[in-house]
Protein backbone atom coordinates (compact mmCIF):
# COMPACT_ATOMS: atom_id res chain seq x y z
CA UNK A 1 0.00 0.00 0.00
CA UNK A 2 0.81 3.64 -0.68
CA UNK A 3 1.04 6.08 1.97
CA UNK A 4 -2.03 7.82 1.02
CA UNK A 5 -3.63 4.94 1.24
CA UNK A 6 -2.06 3.56 4.37
CA UNK A 7 -2.99 7.06 6.42
CA UNK A 8 -6.42 6.51 5.12
CA UNK A 9 -6.68 3.00 6.63
CA UNK A 10 -4.85 3.55 9.54
CA UNK A 11 -8.14 5.61 10.89
CA UNK A 12 -10.37 3.40 10.02
CA UNK A 13 -8.90 0.12 11.39
CA UNK A 14 -8.97 2.13 14.18
CA UNK A 15 -12.33 2.67 14.21
CA UNK A 16 -13.08 -0.93 13.45
CA UNK A 17 -11.32 -2.06 16.62
CA UNK A 18 -13.42 0.54 18.53
CA UNK A 19 -16.42 -0.90 16.38
CA UNK A 20 -15.66 -4.09 17.54
CA UNK A 21 -15.07 -3.74 21.19
CA UNK A 22 -18.91 -2.55 21.11
CA UNK A 23 -20.06 -5.44 19.23
CA UNK A 24 -18.20 -7.58 22.17
CA UNK A 25 -20.86 -5.83 24.68
CA UNK A 26 -23.67 -5.85 22.75
CA UNK A 27 -23.81 -7.75 19.27
CA UNK A 28 -26.97 -5.15 17.21
CA UNK A 29 -26.71 -1.71 18.79
CA UNK A 30 -23.03 -1.14 17.18
CA UNK A 31 -24.80 -2.09 13.82
CA UNK A 32 -27.76 0.02 14.47
CA UNK A 33 -25.83 2.50 15.42
CA UNK A 34 -23.78 2.35 12.61
CA UNK A 35 -26.42 2.41 9.99
CA UNK A 36 -27.87 5.25 11.36
CA UNK A 37 -25.12 7.12 11.52
CA UNK A 38 -24.23 6.25 7.48
CA UNK A 39 -28.15 6.57 7.01
CA UNK A 40 -27.51 10.65 8.25
CA UNK A 41 -23.99 10.14 6.32
CA UNK A 42 -21.97 10.81 9.80
CA UNK A 43 -19.98 7.63 8.89
CA UNK A 44 -18.84 6.19 5.67
CA UNK A 45 -19.17 2.53 4.53
CA UNK A 46 -17.48 0.38 2.21
CA UNK A 47 -19.63 0.48 -1.26
CA UNK A 48 -20.56 -3.59 -0.58
CA UNK A 49 -21.74 -2.70 3.42
CA UNK A 50 -24.27 0.01 2.81
CA UNK A 51 -26.64 -2.07 3.04
CA UNK A 52 -26.12 -1.60 7.23
CA UNK A 53 -27.94 1.72 6.69
CA UNK A 54 -31.03 -0.10 4.43
CA UNK A 55 -34.42 0.20 5.69
CA UNK A 56 -34.72 -3.72 6.11
CA UNK A 57 -31.26 -3.95 7.73
CA UNK A 58 -32.45 -0.80 10.32
CA UNK A 59 -35.78 -2.62 11.26
CA UNK A 60 -33.75 -6.03 11.82
CA UNK A 61 -30.51 -4.28 13.75
CA UNK A 62 -33.58 -2.58 15.76
CA UNK A 63 -35.76 -5.33 16.76
CA UNK A 64 -33.08 -7.46 17.72
CA UNK A 65 -31.61 -4.47 19.70
CA UNK A 66 -34.24 -4.33 21.65
CA UNK A 67 -34.60 -8.15 22.41
CA UNK A 68 -30.65 -8.49 23.22
CA UNK A 69 -30.87 -5.36 25.59
CA UNK A 70 -34.32 -6.51 27.25
CA UNK A 71 -33.69 -10.15 27.16
CA UNK A 72 -30.26 -9.30 28.93
CA UNK A 73 -32.19 -7.82 32.02
CA UNK A 74 -33.92 -11.39 32.71
CA UNK A 75 -31.35 -13.66 34.56
CA UNK A 76 -31.99 -16.72 33.11
CA UNK A 77 -32.35 -15.55 30.13
CA UNK A 78 -29.14 -13.64 29.74
CA UNK A 79 -26.95 -16.62 30.20
CA UNK A 80 -28.52 -18.25 26.82
CA UNK A 81 -28.05 -14.92 25.07
CA UNK A 82 -24.68 -15.02 26.14
CA UNK A 83 -23.62 -18.13 24.55
CA UNK A 84 -25.96 -17.58 21.70
CA UNK A 85 -23.77 -14.20 21.67
CA UNK A 86 -20.42 -16.30 21.51
CA UNK A 87 -20.80 -16.49 17.80
CA UNK A 88 -22.76 -13.72 17.04
CA UNK A 89 -20.46 -10.52 18.67
CA UNK A 90 -17.45 -11.55 17.19
CA UNK A 91 -19.08 -12.11 13.47
CA UNK A 92 -20.55 -8.46 14.39
CA UNK A 93 -16.97 -7.14 15.45
CA UNK A 94 -15.89 -8.39 12.01
CA UNK A 95 -18.59 -6.80 9.95
CA UNK A 96 -18.34 -3.49 11.28
CA UNK A 97 -14.66 -3.57 10.93
CA UNK A 98 -15.43 -4.73 7.07
CA UNK A 99 -17.91 -1.88 6.51
CA UNK A 100 -15.57 1.00 7.86
CA UNK A 101 -12.90 -0.17 5.61
CA UNK A 102 -13.99 1.76 2.42
CA UNK A 103 -10.51 2.67 1.61
CA UNK A 104 -9.69 -1.10 1.05
CA UNK A 105 -10.82 -0.78 -2.73
CA UNK A 106 -11.59 -4.90 -2.57
CA UNK A 107 -14.51 -6.20 -0.23
CA UNK A 108 -12.85 -9.12 -0.04
CA UNK A 109 -10.03 -8.00 0.85
CA UNK A 110 -12.28 -5.90 3.16
CA UNK A 111 -13.82 -9.18 4.98
CA UNK A 112 -10.59 -10.84 5.52
CA UNK A 113 -9.12 -7.90 7.56
CA UNK A 114 -12.83 -7.47 8.85
CA UNK A 115 -12.62 -11.19 10.23
CA UNK A 116 -8.77 -10.83 11.07
CA UNK A 117 -9.26 -7.65 12.79
CA UNK A 118 -13.11 -7.89 14.47
CA UNK A 119 -13.92 -11.12 15.75
CA UNK A 120 -10.62 -11.43 18.17
CA UNK A 121 -11.57 -7.77 19.26
CA UNK A 122 -15.31 -8.81 19.96
CA UNK A 123 -14.38 -11.68 21.80
CA UNK A 124 -12.47 -9.75 24.05
CA UNK A 125 -14.95 -7.44 26.17
CA UNK A 126 -17.08 -10.77 25.80
CA UNK A 127 -14.98 -13.08 27.46
CA UNK A 128 -14.42 -10.75 29.98
CA UNK A 129 -17.82 -9.82 30.59
CA UNK A 130 -19.05 -13.62 30.13
CA UNK A 131 -16.76 -13.79 33.38
CA UNK A 132 -18.29 -11.36 35.46
CA UNK A 133 -21.41 -12.28 34.50
CA UNK A 134 -20.96 -16.13 35.53
CA UNK A 135 -19.26 -14.52 39.15
CA UNK A 136 -21.74 -12.13 40.05
CA UNK A 137 -24.30 -14.95 39.21
CA UNK A 138 -22.31 -16.97 41.31
CA UNK A 139 -22.02 -14.04 44.52
CA UNK A 140 -25.58 -12.68 44.04
CA UNK A 141 -27.65 -15.47 42.57
CA UNK A 142 -27.80 -13.77 39.35
CA UNK A 143 -29.64 -10.78 40.97
CA UNK A 144 -26.69 -8.02 40.46
CA UNK A 145 -26.63 -9.25 36.62
CA UNK A 146 -29.34 -6.61 35.69
CA UNK A 147 -27.55 -3.71 37.21
CA UNK A 148 -24.27 -5.03 35.01
CA UNK A 149 -26.32 -5.43 32.01
CA UNK A 150 -27.17 -1.56 32.41
CA UNK A 151 -23.76 -0.58 32.74
CA UNK A 152 -22.71 -2.85 29.84
CA UNK A 153 -25.58 -0.62 27.67
CA UNK A 154 -24.11 2.36 28.72
CA UNK A 155 -20.48 1.18 28.53
CA UNK A 156 -21.50 -0.10 25.07
CA UNK A 157 -23.03 3.46 23.99
CA UNK A 158 -20.02 5.44 25.10
CA UNK A 159 -17.38 3.08 23.49
CA UNK A 160 -19.61 3.70 20.10
CA UNK A 161 -19.36 7.66 20.43
CA UNK A 162 -15.30 7.64 21.28
CA UNK A 163 -14.76 5.62 18.60
CA UNK A 164 -17.12 7.87 15.99
CA UNK A 165 -15.21 10.53 17.49
CA UNK A 166 -11.50 9.59 18.26
CA UNK A 167 -11.12 6.15 16.37
CA UNK A 168 -6.96 6.05 17.16
CA UNK A 169 -7.67 7.20 20.87
CA UNK A 170 -10.19 4.50 21.81
CA UNK A 171 -8.35 1.86 19.45
CA UNK A 172 -5.07 2.06 21.37
CA UNK A 173 -6.92 2.09 24.60
CA UNK A 174 -8.57 -1.00 23.84
CA UNK A 175 -5.17 -2.19 22.73
CA UNK A 176 -3.17 -1.65 26.01
CA UNK A 177 -6.37 -2.66 27.91
CA UNK A 178 -6.15 -6.30 25.51
CA UNK A 179 -2.09 -5.90 26.23
CA UNK A 180 -2.69 -5.93 29.98
CA UNK A 181 -5.13 -8.58 30.18
CA UNK A 182 -3.35 -11.29 28.68
CA UNK A 183 -0.66 -10.30 31.00
CA UNK A 184 -2.49 -10.94 33.71
CA UNK A 185 -3.87 -14.07 32.70
CA UNK A 186 -0.31 -15.43 31.24
CA UNK A 187 1.22 -14.81 34.87
CA UNK A 188 -1.93 -16.28 36.77
CA UNK A 189 -1.64 -19.04 34.57
CA UNK A 190 1.96 -19.22 34.99
CA UNK A 191 1.90 -19.00 38.97
CA UNK A 192 -1.17 -21.54 39.37
CA UNK A 193 1.50 -23.79 36.98
CA UNK A 194 3.84 -23.28 39.73
CA UNK A 195 1.96 -24.12 42.54
CA UNK A 196 0.69 -27.12 40.90
CA UNK A 197 4.15 -28.65 40.85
Amino acid sequence: MDGPIWTGLVPSLAMGIGLAACAGLRAWLPLLLAGLLARAGVLELGPSFRFIASNQALILFGVATAVEILGDKIPAVDHTLDALSTVLRPAAGSLLVASVLWRVPDPLTALALGVAVGAPTALVPHAAKSALRAASTAFTGGLANPLLSLLEDLAAVLVFAFTIVLPVAVALVILLVAVLLVRRLSRRRLQTTASAT
